[in-house]
């Protein structure tokens, strides 16, 4: 069972074990005995935890919002999977200007 944290407004801040089905139901103070509300008063204590674990946590928090890619480049990547490079088209000038020689000019590339 964890440990919560419950404010009396006479007596102040205790902490009691409770199941956790009833984390949010209020706890009688065990000074007064009046009913306190449950308080997040500090942060969950968690160095109970191996340092493999924290790491693992760390890891999966950070791939839910930015997943790790093993390539830069796709799967079929010519540069990186070992296939054929296609010769670009492309014309550079010296400009840093590009142009597409073969391309349609009335076409709009994406």
């Amino acid at each position: 069972m964890p440990v919560y944290e419950y404010q009396c407004g006479d007596c102040g801040p205790f902490e009691a074990l409770e199941r956790m089905a009833l984390c949010a139901e209020p706890k009688d103070c065990p000074t007064c005995g009046t009913l306190a509300p449950r308080v997040l008063l500090t942060a969950p204590n968690v160095s109970f935890v191996s340092s493999s674990i924290r790491i693992g946590h760390a890891t999966n928090e950070r791939s839910a919002d930015a997943p790790k890619r093993t390539s830069t480049h796709g799967p079929g990547c010519g540069c990186c999977s070992g296939g054929t490079k296609k010769n670009s088209k492309t014309l550079y000038r010296a400009d840093g200007s590009k142009s597409f020689p073969t391309k349609r000019p009335w076409m709009i590339s994406h």
